[in-house]
């Protein structure tokens, strides 16, 4: 079912719990949007009993936190609309990876929370609930990740190995292909398990990361972010501590399609209908701290490369990022994309 990429857990330093504010601001410019969908495409029985929530890659909160609790707003003034003399029972899925730290996300659970919670461990690319369970599901920024990176471009014998690269920014467009044949997969999958798990009348809520139609691959949001750790690689390389087919060999699972792309494969599924689809709206972004780094990769990095040269890495990341300057809202490529989806009859 793919490979498992969980943030950082705790509360530390390098926690995603600490360093996850971009994302926050991003899920919060899209909570009008998250509010006027549910009230005008959520189809509400005055009989139901519980009303059921997911989150599917929540991490290890706070955004989960304040997700869930705009979502119950959102349906609880649309049961009010409706006239209802009482409201449902609310039960929310906490899901992410096994390797996810729940702990910290139930030891972290607002004391004056509105809902039922439960943890629902294992991946989103496969079937995680009971057929037409869910009323709502709901994932932001983590549909980016894939279950695996393109497998060929890591081998170091492939005429497509992704050499020298981490990313498939500014690469050929053979490895640029080959993420997105990948990220097609995944969200067959995804949708297909979905289909079967959202009830009639149940809306699906995503928030990615994107690109303008008309950009290649290469072009893609994420590049940037990631360009400062590529180098601190590269240079390791350059300097032999690191081994060149380690590098070769590695490519962060990432990916972020424009909206034609994501488009046509909700289409390809067939068993949903587009409510509402907007582009967020464009942020200037500073490039990662250390801190922020290290929360979203430094699993991922420890898992392929030798453990002693990981701190050595982030030793020298600060290096890279002193004095540039934000990503600018208006480098056309930065965006984060916003999709409502019904279950078609």
């Amino acid at each position: 079912m793919g490979e498992s990429f969980p943030m950082t857990g705790g509360d530390g330093p390098h926690s995603y719990t600490k360093n996850s504010s971009l994302q926050r601001a991003a899920a919060a410019s899209a909570k009008s949007m998250l509010t006027s969908g549910i009230l005008e495409n959520l189809v509400v029985e005055h009989s139901s009993k519980a009303f059921a929530i997911a989150d599917l890659g929540c991490s290890t909160g706070p955004n989960t936190f304040i997700a869930m609790d705009n979502i119950v707003e959102a349906v609880t003034q649309k049961c009010k609309i409706k006239g209802y003399s009482s409201l449902p029972e609310f039960l929310v899925y906490f899901n992410d990876h096994v390797s996810n730290d729940f702990n910290t996300l139930f030891a972290n659970l607002p004391s004056d929370r509105k809902y039922f919670a439960s943890g629902v461990p294992g991946s989103f690319h496969g079937g995680l609930f009971p057929r037409a369970s869910l009323n709502i599901i709901y994932s932001a920024f983590a549909l980016h990740w894939l279950s695996r990176a393109p497998q060929e471009l890591g081998d170091v014998n492939s005429p497509v190995c992704n050499k020298g690269r981490i990313y498939y920014s500014n690469a050929p467009h053979e490895v640029g292909e080959a993420y997105s044949l990948q990220f097609a997969k995944d969200m067959e999958s995804f949708l297909a398990a979905r289909a079967e798990e959202l009830a009639p009348g149940g809306l699906m809520i995503i928030l990615i990361p994107g690109r303008p139609d008309g950009t290649l691959p290469s072009q893609n949001s994420l590049g940037p972010f990631l360009k400062p750790l590529e180098s601190c690689l590269t240079d390791m390389v350059d300097e032999e501590i690191i081994r060149n087919h380690e590098i070769d060999s590695f490519n962060m699972p990432l990916y972020s399609p424009s909206m034609e792309e994501l488009r046509k494969l909700i289409e390809k599924n067939g068993c949903f209908g587009i409510a509402r689809w907007e582009t967020l709206p464009p942020m200037s972004v500073p490039l990662p701290s250390v801190e922020e780094c290290r929360s979203g990769f430094e699993s991922i990095l420890r898992k392929h490369f030798r453990s002693e040269i990981i701190e050595q890495l982030f030793e020298r990341y600060p290096a890279k990022i002193a004095g540039k300057p934000p990503i600018k809202a208006s480098d056309g490529f930065t965006i984060g994309l916003s999709v409502i989806l019904k279950r078609n009859a």
